[in-house]
């Protein structure tokens, strides 16, 4: 199903955005983990939608009601479930994207696939709202990784021409991602969120929208984790990163930057640091050679398109009357997604380590 992903670790999510809840199962986590739930509270608030300016006025408390797999506070080897209460729809805001399709959304696609039977309300299971679901997963996945040393943390490192400061590659620190890791709009830089913020309210006051990119970095991965070919460490965080609304772009380390490289640019030269361990002295690689962990952090960004649902006239098609048509766009959606979407992208980034640590792990 293509509601279901991993290996090691099986995620499945289910519901729609105007559903009575949406809900996720997360099957084969270690027993015996002790999971801090404020913690996990801290995570879903940064994502939920209606409390900032660049975001959605939907509001929802993003309360996760946990029906098993955890007794105690402590994972018991079940299957962790959990629902998230849908409580502010707002559905007939959506009754006539049945007919006419938004531009840049699935209504279209989804309804050629699924025989126009596909829940249209609020964007049904292609909304992000069920990215409430990968954050949960995340938060759980992220406290078992930091246990055993691995840190994850993500910033907007762009949205329109307002830019923030990258990370540094090689030297990127967990405390570093610590400091970015339960804000909401994470920055490095405290100017480029008012550049940032700045470019998403001229597109509001324009009825338009905005799109960004995300940099993600993990520190204290070991090397050597990962497969060649199709089981690599890009392919897994890949496919759970494209499982993210407006995800329209991925790379690793220098990414697309490497077509303008010679090889004596693009190597990252090894050498022993002063505890003996084979390290990179640039990390161009992002941290994975070959489908595997080098020890380096691993590094990645990803593209965040525009919110489809804008407040500008375009152009649709009826799908009843075989005709082009008109289209004007009511109801509550982001300006920009990108400062939502970066809990988003360490909550996917968790879960794929996760799945590939998984496996050399022991109860």
């Amino acid at each position: 199903m293509s509601s279901t992903w991993g290996e090691n670790i099986k995620l499945s999510v289910f519901g729609g955005s105007h559903t009575g809840a949406i809900g996720v199962v997360l099957d084969n986590l270690p027993p015996n983990q002790k999971i801090d739930l404020d913690a996990v509270r801290v995570q879903m608030a940064r994502r939920a939608p209606g409390k900032d300016k660049t975001a959605t006025t939907r509001a929802e408390a993003d309360e996760p009601q946990i029906l098993s797999g955890l007794l105690d506070g402590v994972t018991t080897g079940a299957p962790l479930a959990a629902i998230i209460a849908n409580t502010n729809t707002r559905s007939k805001d959506y009754s006539d994207l049945k007919v006419h399709p938004r531009p840049g959304h699935a209504d279209y696609t989804a309804a050629v696939r699924y025989d126009g039977a596909n829940d249209i309300r609020g964007g049904g299971h292609f909304s992000g709202r069920l990215t409430a679901c990968l954050v949960f997963a995340g938060a759980i996945c992220r406290q078992i990784l930091e246990k055993r040393g691995v840190t994850i943390g993500a910033h907007a490192l762009r949205v329109g021409a307002a830019w923030d400061t990258p990370f540094d590659p090689v030297n990127v620190s967990a405390a570093e991602l610590n400091a970015l890791n339960t804000r909401f709009f994470a920055v490095q830089d405290a100017d480029a969120e008012q550049k940032m913020r700045d470019e998403i309210e001229c597109a509001r006051l324009q009825a338009d929208s905005i799109g960004g990119v995300i940099e993600c970095a993990a520190v204290g991965m070991p090397a050597g984790i990962g497969n060649p070919m199709f089981g690599g460490v890009e392919n897994v965080l890949a496919s759970i990163l494209y499982g993210i609304p407006a995800v329209k772009g991925v790379e690793f380390g220098a990414g697309f930057a490497v077509g303008e490289m010679r090889g004596s640019e693009n190597n990252d030269p090894f050498y022993y640091d002063e505890t003996g361990a084979v390290k990179t002295r640039t990390n161009n690689a992002g941290g994975i050679l070959g489908g595997i962990t080098t020890g380096m952090p691993v590094l990645f960004r990803i593209a965040v398109k525009p919110t489809p649902s804008i407040g500008q006239p375009q152009q649709t098609v009826d799908l009843t009357a075989h005709r082009d048509a008109p289209l004007m766009i009511v109801g509550r959606h982001d300006p920009c997604i990108v400062p939502r979407a970066i809990p988003v992208a360490e909550a996917a980034a968790a879960i794929a380590l996760m799945d590939l640590l998984r496996g050399a792990w022991r109860d």
